[in-house]
């Protein structure tokens, strides 16, 4: 079988699949409460915020602090 013909047969039903899933979903969240709509609604917005560069020098800090105690056990 053509890889192009498999593409196709996977994209007929992964589509309307997908399609179905977006609808239930938006069917399911309008019978919810307005704050528990706009929380979803702007939930994928709080991943898109970087992390303070902070938080990766305390993590840095605490292996390294790791490192030492392990290092100092094993002598």
């Amino acid at each position: 079988m053509d890889i192009f013909v498999l593409k196709v047969i996977v994209g007929a039903l992964v589509i309307p699949f997908a399609a179905f899933m977006l609808w239930s979903l938006v069917k399911w969240a309008k019978g919810m409460p307005k704050g528990a709509y706009i929380f979803i609604a702007f939930m994928p917005l709080i991943s898109l915020f970087p992390i303070p560069p902070t938080v990766f020098k305390n993590v840095a800090k605490a292996k390294q602090e790791q490192r030492k105690k392990q290092t100092q056990s094993d002598e």
